[in-house]
């Protein structure tokens, strides 16, 4: 499938803000590259964005990703649900942190387009949509991250399943960074603002705007 994700771009403005110069913004980003953890060996020679997420081991869980374990390219079927899967989690860090709570937030984000290949398995066909009850919990990742952890050992390289957040549509989590190839270019990247309240959550690129509560 081919596959759109969001990434925050506020890193670039955050440095910026470090530096008095061009060459100085060149050599911390250079710095900051050099702290990171490797890229694992089926990641390297992809595009950066594509295989960011294969470098961490982040320290809370995912849908189909338990604590500690390696990271995985998430991706959606169209602008709307790449919105709707953001919008969730920017709402989500809002309402528990209780110093924000009263605040509104704004960020910059790029969204990209990505092709998916390789072995997977569907969600969405028999026999695993029997079992769609467990696959589409709001909030209880317990079943999902079992599968998660059986497709890692297993080989097969990503799951194809129904959005949570935006339902009637359809994600991608790639465990294999090898079944990933970029689409966009990297001056095709879309730029859009995302306002977030308690209440609402709200994603326009000067074209489209999308609203979520």
């Amino acid at each position: 499938m081919h596959a759109f994700r969001m990434v925050e771009t506020q890193h670039i403005a955050a440095t910026m803000r470090l530096v008095d110069s061009a060459d100085e913004q060149d050599l911390l980003e250079q710095m900051l590259e050099a702290s990171k953890p490797p890229l694992p060996a089926n990641a390297i020679g992809l595009h950066y964005l594509l295989a960011a997420p294969f470098r961490y081991v982040p320290q809370t869980g995912s849908r189909f990703r338990s604590v500690n374990s390696l990271g995985i390219w998430y991706g959606a079927d169209d602008r709307y649900c790449a919105c709707a899967e953001i919008a969730y989690w920017r709402q989500r860090f809002l309402l528990d942190s209780v110093g924000l709570l009263k605040q509104q937030l704004s960020t910059e984000h790029s969204m990209y387009q990505a092709h998916v290949n390789g072995r997977a398995i569907s969600l969405l066909s028999e026999p695993w949509s029997q079992a769609k009850d467990r696959w589409l919990h709001h909030s209880d990742y317990n079943e999902t991250q079992k599968l998660g952890q059986l497709v890692r050992d297993s080989g097969v390289a990503w799951i194809q399943y129904g959005s949570v957040r935006a339902p009637g549509h359809v994600c991608a989590a790639v465990f294999d960074p090898r079944s990933l190839s970029m689409v966009s270019s990297d001056d095709q990247f879309e730029q859009w603002h995302c306002h977030t309240a308690y209440d609402k959550v709200t994603f326009s690129n000067g074209r489209e705007r999308f609203d979520f509560s």
